[in-house]
């Protein structure tokens, strides 16, 4: 498991992301995002406060297979 609690997947062959944060001791999967947007709002949703601020920060958010912020089709 990564040691940050919020994971951003590869993207999919038709573009986005999908992501999931680990709560509670278990893994959820908040939904797919297709932009900055899209993922701010799972991670408000899911009670970050500021999401905003630990999307650069690694010990946050962990970005598979490709830089942050693309969610283009892989």
């Amino acid at each position: 498991m990564t040691s940050a609690p919020i994971v951003v997947h590869r993207p999919s062959p038709s573009g986005g992301r999908r992501v999931s944060v680990h709560l509670r001791g278990r893994d959820e999967i908040l939904g797919t995002a297709y932009s900055d947007h899209d993922l701010v709002v799972f991670l408000e949703g899911a009670g970050i406060v500021d999401p905003e601020a630990v999307l650069d920060q690694p010990q946050w958010v962990e970005w598979r297979d490709r830089p942050a912020h693309d969610f283009g089709a892989a």
